[in-house]
C-alpha cells in the first residue's frame, strides 16, 4: 500500500521557503567590508594593547564618519582600502593609520572576498532551498502520474513525474550538501596575515575572524592570500558548474516537448509568439533559462582559465570572480523555482504517449520469468520479435493481437532451441504484462518509481530540506550575532575620550 503524500509536511517547508527574503541585503560590497574590516581590526587592536584607548577613540570616530559618508545617496563607495584611508585621514589626522598596524592590501582583498562569497553562497543556498521546495511540491502534486521516460532519444521505459521530479530534487540536494561542506571552508579568515608573513605585531588572527563571523582561521598566512583563494575560488565555481549540468536534462526534457503538437508537460503559459507564423506559442523563459546555465558555465570555467598556472602573489587573478559566478547561480535558481512553479502535468497525454509506443515490453520479458520460467533472452528475444511486428502494421501494444503473440512466441521457441513453445500467458496475464500500471506497480527497488518508493523518497527529501533550511537560518543568526557582538564592541570605542 502506498505511503500517504506529506502534505503538510510540505507546506511547512514551502512556508519557510516563501518566508525567506532572496534579496541581498543592499550595501553589502567591497567598501561595506572594508568597514567592517575596519572596525574589528580596531577592537582588536585595543584588546592587543597595540593602540591606546584615546587613539582607538579618534580612529573610530574616523572609521564611523567614513562609513556615515559612503551610506549617502550618490555617495562613492570605493573599494580601494587607499582611498578609504584618505577619507580617514582626512577626519582625524594621520593617527588613524594605525588601524593598519599589522595588515597588508593583500589580506583586506582575500578577507572581503571571503566575505562576500560567503553572502553569495548563503543566497544561493536559499534560493536551492526554495527550487526544491518547487519541484517537491509539483511531484507531490502528480506523485503516480506515469510518463514516458528516454535514453537515446527513444521511448525506454514508463515512469511517473513524481519518480521523474524526485531524481532532480534529489540532485539538488546533493548540491545542498556540497554547499554546506564548501561553506565550512570557506568561512575562515584570512585577515591578520598582512602580506603574507604575519608581522610583528601581536595580532590576534582568531579574534579578528570571530569578531567577523568566521569559524577560524586559513592557518597559513602565506597560503590564506595565495594559495586557498584559488582552490577556494574553484570549488565554489564548481558549485555553479554542476548546477547548471544537474538542470540541464530537467530543461531540455520540458524543451523537447515543444517539438510535439500535443505536449505533456509545458509551462502554465507562452512568454512570447511569432512575428510571422500565428500558431507558435514561444517558451522564451525556458530557453532563456537553459542560456543561463550555459552562460554560469562558461563564466565558471573562465574563472579556472584565469587562476591556472599563476604564480602565487598575483593576486588580480584571484579577484571577484568566484562571488560573480556565485551570484548567477542564485541568479539561476532564482529563475528555476519560479519556472517549476509555472510547469503544468497532463497526466491523461502523458499516459497516452506510453501507450502508444512499447516501452513496457521490458515487463512482459520479465513476466516471462518470473510467472513461467522462461529465461529472460528467450523472453527479450520474444518481446523484440512482437515489437517489430507491431510497429510494421502500425498497432500499438493494446492492439495486438494475442493469437500472433502465441504465434511469434511459437517461432521464436523454435528458433532460439526452447522446447516449451507455447506461450505460457492467458490473454488477460499477456494484456496486463504489457500495460504501463502494471509495469509501475510491479517495480520493487529501493528508489522505483512504484507509489510506496516515490512517497517514501518524498517523506525523505522534504526531511533534509527542512534540515537545510534550519542550518541556513543557523548560519544566518550566528552571523547577525558576530556583527552585533562587533558593532556593541567598536560603538565602546567611539564614546571613550
Amino acid at each position: 500500500m502506498a505511503t500517504a503524500m506529506p502534505r503538510m509536511a510540505l507546506a511547512a517547508a514551502a512556508a519557510l521557503v516563501a518566508a525567506a527574503s532572496f534579496a541581498a541585503e543592499p550595501g553589502r560590497d567591497r567598501f561595506y567590508w572594508l568597514g567592517e574590516m575596519n572596525k574589528a581590526s580596531l577592537v582588536m587592536l585595543v584588546e592587543q594593547e597595540i593602540v591606546d584607548a584615546d587613539t582607538a577613540a579618534v580612529i573610530a570616530r574616523a572609521v564611523a564618519r567614513v562609513i556615515e559618508d559612503g551610506a549617502r545617496p550618490g555617495a562613492s563607495r570605493s573599494g580601494n582600502y587607499l582611498d578609504i584611508e584618505d577619507a580617514m585621514i582626512q577626519v582625524g589626522g594621520f593617527e588613524v593609520t594605525r588601524i593598519h598596524t599589522g595588515r597588508s592590501r593583500q589580506d583586506l582583498l582575500a578577507t572581503s572576498n571571503r566575505l562576500m562569497q560567503r553572502d553569495e553562497l548563503l543566497e544561493a543556498f536559499d534560493r536551492l532551498a526554495a527550487a526544491r521546495a518547487a519541484l517537491l511540491t509539483l511531484a507531490e502534486e502528480h506523485a503516480n502520474g506515469i510518463m514516458p521516460a528516454y535514453t537515446w532519444g527513444q521511448q525506454a521505459q514508463p515512469f511517473t513525474m513524481g519518480h521523474f521530479l524526485l531524481a532532480f530534487s534529489e540532485s539538488l540536494e546533493r548540491i545542498a550538501e556540497r554547499m554546506r561542506e564548501a561553506y565550512a571552508r570557506l568561512n575562515r579568515s584570512p585577515l591578520g596575515s598582512a602580506a603574507l608573513g604575519t608581522s610583528s605585531f601581536p595580532v590576534s588572527r582568531e579574534r579578528l575572524a570571530e569578531l567577523l563571523g568566521f569559524d577560524g582561521v586559513v592557518e597559513n598566512s602565506f597560503g590564506a592570500l595565495h594559495v586557498a583563494p584559488i582552490d577556494m575560488g574553484t570549488e565554489l565555481a564548481g558549485l555553479a558548474t554542476s548546477t547548471a549540468l544537474a538542470l540541464s536534462g530537467l530543461l531540455e526534457y520540458v524543451s523537447v516537448q515543444y517539438h510535439d503538437p500535443q505536449p505533456w508537460i509545458v509551462l502554465d503559459e507562452a512568454d512570447g509568439g511569432s512575428s510571422i507564423m500565428p500558431q507558435k506559442r514561444n517558451p522564451t523563459s525556458l530557453v532563456n533559462l537553459r542560456a543561463q546555465a550555459s552562460r554560469l558555465v562558461g563564466a565558471a570555467e573562465t574563472y579556472s582559465r584565469l587562476a591556472h598556472n599563476v604564480e602565487a602573489g598575483m593576486t588580480d587573478y584571484k579577484g571577484s570572480e568566484p562571488q560573480e559566478v556565485l551570484h548567477g547561480l542564485a541568479e539561476l535558481l532564482g529563475e528555476l523555482a519560479v519556472l517549476v512553479r509555472r510547469l503544468r502535468f497532463d497526466a491523461a497525454r502523458a499516459l497516452a504517449e506510453v501507450n502508444a509506443d512499447y516501452s513496457t515490453t521490458t515487463e512482459l520479458a520479465d513476466v516471462l520469468q518470473r510467472a513461467a520460467g522462461v529465461p529472460f533472452r528467450i523472453g527479450h528475444h520474444f518481446a523484440s520479435e512482437l515489437v517489430t511486428f507491431g510497429r510494421a502494421r502500425g498497432l500499438t501494444p493494446r492492439e495486438l493481437p494475442y493469437r500472433e503473440a502465441r504465434r511469434i512466441y511459437a517461432e521464436t521457441a523454435s528458433e532460439l532451441g526452447w522446447e516449451h513453445d507455447v506461450l505460457p500467458l492467458s490473454e488477460a496475464e499477456f494484456r496486463r504484462a504489457l500495460s504501463a500500471e502494471n509495469m509501475i506497480e510491479s517495480s520493487l527497488g529501493l528508489g522505483g518509481p512504484q507509489p510506496s518508493e516515490v512517497a517514501r523518497m518524498l517523506l525523505a527529501q522534504t526531511a533534509r530540506l527542512r534540515e537545510d533550511r534550519s542550518w541556513l537560518d543557523e548560519r544566518r543568526a550566528r552571523l547577525e550575532r558576530a556583527a552585533n557582538a562587533l558593532n556593541a564592541a567598536f560603538a565602546a570605542l567611539t564614546t571613550r575620550h
